[in-house]
Protein backbone atom coordinates (compact mmCIF):
# COMPACT_ATOMS: atom_id res chain seq x y z
CA UNK A 1 0.00 0.00 0.00
CA UNK A 2 1.49 3.44 -0.86
CA UNK A 3 0.49 6.96 0.53
CA UNK A 4 1.29 10.34 -0.61
CA UNK A 5 1.67 13.13 1.23
CA UNK A 6 0.86 16.99 -0.67
CA UNK A 7 2.45 19.42 1.64
CA UNK A 8 0.65 22.77 0.36
CA UNK A 9 3.26 25.18 2.67
CA UNK A 10 4.23 28.39 0.89
CA UNK A 11 8.18 27.46 2.23
CA UNK A 12 10.16 26.48 -0.36
CA UNK A 13 12.95 23.88 -0.03
CA UNK A 14 15.03 23.50 1.94
CA UNK A 15 13.30 26.37 4.92
CA UNK A 16 11.98 23.97 7.57
CA UNK A 17 7.97 23.26 7.08
CA UNK A 18 5.74 23.15 10.25
CA UNK A 19 3.23 21.49 8.29
CA UNK A 20 5.87 18.92 6.53
CA UNK A 21 7.04 18.11 10.48
CA UNK A 22 3.58 17.03 11.46
CA UNK A 23 2.64 15.58 8.17
CA UNK A 24 5.82 13.62 9.41
CA UNK A 25 3.93 11.80 12.24
CA UNK A 26 1.50 10.73 10.17
CA UNK A 27 3.53 9.40 8.04
CA UNK A 28 5.68 7.52 10.85
CA UNK A 29 2.28 5.78 11.79
CA UNK A 30 1.56 4.57 8.31
CA UNK A 31 4.51 3.49 7.66
CA UNK A 32 4.62 1.15 10.92
CA UNK A 33 1.53 -0.61 9.55
CA UNK A 34 4.15 -1.12 6.46
CA UNK A 35 2.61 1.81 4.02
CA UNK A 36 5.23 3.37 1.81
CA UNK A 37 4.83 7.05 1.63
CA UNK A 38 6.15 9.76 -0.59
CA UNK A 39 6.20 13.55 0.13
CA UNK A 40 5.59 16.17 -2.07
CA UNK A 41 6.09 19.97 -1.25
CA UNK A 42 3.99 21.58 -3.93
CA UNK A 43 5.74 24.97 -4.05
CA UNK A 44 9.20 23.11 -4.98
CA UNK A 45 6.95 22.10 -8.59
CA UNK A 46 6.12 24.23 -11.23
CA UNK A 47 2.01 23.54 -11.00
CA UNK A 48 -0.14 25.51 -13.50
CA UNK A 49 -2.99 27.10 -12.40
CA UNK A 50 -6.09 25.25 -14.20
CA UNK A 51 -8.45 22.15 -14.09
CA UNK A 52 -6.94 19.88 -16.31
CA UNK A 53 -4.48 17.09 -15.70
CA UNK A 54 -2.01 18.16 -18.36
CA UNK A 55 -1.60 22.12 -18.87
CA UNK A 56 1.22 21.83 -21.24
CA UNK A 57 4.89 22.05 -21.58
CA UNK A 58 6.56 22.59 -18.43
CA UNK A 59 3.93 21.90 -16.01
CA UNK A 60 4.85 19.44 -13.05
CA UNK A 61 1.37 18.28 -12.28
CA UNK A 62 1.01 15.47 -14.28
CA UNK A 63 3.62 13.21 -12.52
CA UNK A 64 1.98 14.26 -9.50
CA UNK A 65 -1.01 12.73 -10.83
CA UNK A 66 0.55 9.76 -11.52
CA UNK A 67 1.61 9.56 -7.89
CA UNK A 68 -2.02 9.76 -6.86
CA UNK A 69 -3.09 6.99 -9.09
CA UNK A 70 0.14 5.33 -7.73
CA UNK A 71 -1.51 5.54 -3.84
CA UNK A 72 -4.33 4.22 -1.87
CA UNK A 73 -4.13 7.21 0.70
CA UNK A 74 -3.85 10.99 0.19
CA UNK A 75 -2.89 13.19 2.89
CA UNK A 76 -3.31 17.02 1.99
CA UNK A 77 -1.01 18.98 4.33
CA UNK A 78 -1.73 23.01 5.04
CA UNK A 79 -0.78 25.92 6.90
CA UNK A 80 -3.70 28.30 7.76
CA UNK A 81 -3.33 31.66 6.50
CA UNK A 82 -6.34 34.02 7.38
CA UNK A 83 -8.04 31.26 8.24
CA UNK A 84 -8.25 29.69 5.05
CA UNK A 85 -6.11 26.79 3.13
CA UNK A 86 -3.08 27.64 1.35
CA UNK A 87 -3.37 29.55 -1.95
CA UNK A 88 -0.59 26.05 -2.93
CA UNK A 89 -3.82 23.61 -1.49
CA UNK A 90 -6.38 25.74 -3.38
CA UNK A 91 -4.01 25.15 -6.76
CA UNK A 92 -3.81 21.42 -5.95
CA UNK A 93 -7.43 21.06 -5.26
CA UNK A 94 -7.91 22.95 -8.54
CA UNK A 95 -6.13 20.21 -10.11
CA UNK A 96 -7.68 17.59 -8.69
CA UNK A 97 -10.86 18.67 -10.01
CA UNK A 98 -9.80 16.88 -13.58
CA UNK A 99 -10.28 13.78 -11.99
CA UNK A 100 -14.41 14.48 -11.62
CA UNK A 101 -14.05 13.03 -15.28
CA UNK A 102 -11.48 10.25 -15.56
CA UNK A 103 -12.28 6.94 -14.80
CA UNK A 104 -10.36 3.54 -14.55
CA UNK A 105 -10.72 0.60 -16.31
CA UNK A 106 -14.30 -0.49 -14.73
CA UNK A 107 -15.95 3.44 -15.39
CA UNK A 108 -15.29 4.11 -11.85
CA UNK A 109 -13.97 7.27 -11.02
CA UNK A 110 -10.61 7.30 -10.06
CA UNK A 111 -10.19 8.31 -6.92
CA UNK A 112 -13.00 6.12 -5.89
CA UNK A 113 -11.46 3.43 -3.47
CA UNK A 114 -8.80 5.87 -2.48
CA UNK A 115 -8.55 7.56 1.32
CA UNK A 116 -7.79 10.66 2.28
CA UNK A 117 -7.14 12.58 4.99
CA UNK A 118 -5.90 16.46 6.29
CA UNK A 119 -3.07 17.83 8.51
CA UNK A 120 -3.59 21.79 9.31
CA UNK A 121 -0.59 23.87 11.09
CA UNK A 122 -1.01 27.63 11.98
CA UNK A 123 -0.35 30.22 14.51
CA UNK A 124 -4.56 31.48 14.53
CA UNK A 125 -7.37 29.29 14.99
CA UNK A 126 -9.07 28.11 11.32
CA UNK A 127 -8.07 24.72 11.43
CA UNK A 128 -11.50 22.57 11.44
CA UNK A 129 -12.42 25.13 8.88
CA UNK A 130 -9.69 24.19 6.73
CA UNK A 131 -10.03 20.65 7.26
CA UNK A 132 -13.28 21.18 6.57
CA UNK A 133 -12.77 22.82 3.11
CA UNK A 134 -10.12 20.46 1.94
CA UNK A 135 -11.86 17.21 3.37
CA UNK A 136 -15.08 18.21 2.10
CA UNK A 137 -13.50 19.14 -2.23
CA UNK A 138 -11.49 15.57 -1.84
CA UNK A 139 -15.25 14.12 -1.02
CA UNK A 140 -16.55 15.67 -4.01
CA UNK A 141 -13.38 14.25 -6.23
CA UNK A 142 -14.65 10.71 -4.84
CA UNK A 143 -11.70 9.94 -2.31
CA UNK A 144 -13.11 8.21 0.83
CA UNK A 145 -12.89 10.55 4.19
CA UNK A 146 -12.46 8.19 6.92
CA UNK A 147 -14.42 9.38 10.36
CA UNK A 148 -11.28 11.52 12.36
CA UNK A 149 -9.00 11.38 9.44
CA UNK A 150 -7.10 14.79 10.29
CA UNK A 151 -4.83 16.32 13.22
CA UNK A 152 -4.16 19.81 13.30
CA UNK A 153 -2.01 22.01 15.88
CA UNK A 154 -2.45 25.72 16.45
CA UNK A 155 -1.68 27.97 20.06
CA UNK A 156 -5.50 29.67 19.81
CA UNK A 157 -6.36 33.25 17.63
CA UNK A 158 -3.77 35.90 17.15
CA UNK A 159 -0.40 35.60 16.37
CA UNK A 160 2.34 33.24 18.19
CA UNK A 161 5.00 30.78 18.48
CA UNK A 162 5.11 28.15 14.99
CA UNK A 163 5.16 24.10 15.88
CA UNK A 164 8.34 23.89 15.30
CA UNK A 165 9.27 26.61 18.12
CA UNK A 166 6.81 25.54 20.56
CA UNK A 167 5.90 22.02 22.38
CA UNK A 168 2.88 23.03 23.56
CA UNK A 169 0.25 20.82 22.18
CA UNK A 170 2.14 17.99 20.43
CA UNK A 171 0.71 15.87 22.55
CA UNK A 172 -2.73 16.03 21.60
CA UNK A 173 -2.01 17.11 17.74
CA UNK A 174 0.39 13.76 17.46
CA UNK A 175 -1.91 11.49 19.13
CA UNK A 176 -4.64 12.52 16.63
CA UNK A 177 -2.27 12.20 14.14
CA UNK A 178 -1.50 8.50 14.65
CA UNK A 179 -5.21 8.04 15.19
CA UNK A 180 -5.56 9.84 11.74
CA UNK A 181 -3.24 7.34 10.14
CA UNK A 182 -4.63 3.99 12.01
CA UNK A 183 -8.21 5.28 10.57
CA UNK A 184 -6.81 5.96 7.08
CA UNK A 185 -5.04 2.58 7.08
CA UNK A 186 -8.29 0.92 8.19
CA UNK A 187 -10.63 2.24 5.53
CA UNK A 188 -7.96 1.75 3.03
CA UNK A 189 -7.74 -1.94 3.97
CA UNK A 190 -11.44 -2.39 4.33
CA UNK A 191 -12.19 -0.70 0.40
CA UNK A 192 -9.41 -3.00 -0.56
CA UNK A 193 -11.39 -5.78 0.37
CA UNK A 194 -15.08 -4.54 -0.60
CA UNK A 195 -14.61 -2.06 -3.02
CA UNK A 196 -16.85 0.55 -4.51
CA UNK A 197 -18.21 -0.24 -8.04
CA UNK A 198 -19.09 1.62 -10.79
CA UNK A 199 -21.94 4.14 -9.64
CA UNK A 200 -25.34 3.25 -10.97
CA UNK A 201 -26.80 4.82 -14.08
Amino acid sequence: MRALVINCTLKTSPEPSNTEALARVVAQQLEAYGVRTEFVRAVDLDIKPGVTTDAGPGDAWPAVHEQLLRSEILVMASPTWLGRPSSLAQRVLERMDAMLSETDDQGRPVAYNRVAGVVVTGNEDGAHHVVSEIAGALGDIGYTIPGQAWTYWHLGPGAGPDYLDDERGHDWAHKTGRAMAANLHGVAKALQVTPLQTPPE
